[in-house]
């Protein structure tokens, strides 16, 4: 039997939820947003990238294990702009299905919001 395990490195929170969970070789990260990085969508993706490599490492893996990303967009007309980041980010791993999508509004007034799913020793370390 596989035991929950909470991955948290205690970074802001808006909402009571775990940042990440893993049970046995999968990982979830929750939705990571990136206001505390700065007001652009460069800025606020990169730091929310970072808060998921950092919580993907905590639980043992990397950003190579990814297997979906779902991101949230305030406005798609962010959406190059975003994958320009995105894909030199994951430059030389398998790239993870993904779904894209614009919303009316996400919390704290972030721009980008990203969500991970990511199994253990699936990729290159």
């Amino acid at each position: 039997m596989y035991e929950k395990r909470a991955v948290d490195l205690g970074g802001l929170r808006l909402a009571p939820y775990s940042p990440c969970i893993t049970v046995g070789n999968h990982i979830w990260v929750a939705g990571q947003i990136g206001t505390d990085g700065g007001d652009s969508l460069t800025e606020q993706t990169v730091t929310a990238l970072q808060k998921i490599d950092n919580l993907l490492s905590e639980a043992g893996s990397s950003k190579s294990d990814l297997v979906r990303v779902t991101v949230l967009l305030l406005d798609m007309s962010d959406f190059s702009e975003f994958n320009d980041i995105y894909g030199s980010w994951l430059a030389g791993t398998v790239l993870p299905a993904r779904a894209a999508y614009a919303v009316k509004e996400l919390p704290g007034g972030a721009k980008v919001e990203i969500v991970a799913e990511a199994f253990l020793g699936s990729g290159d370390k």
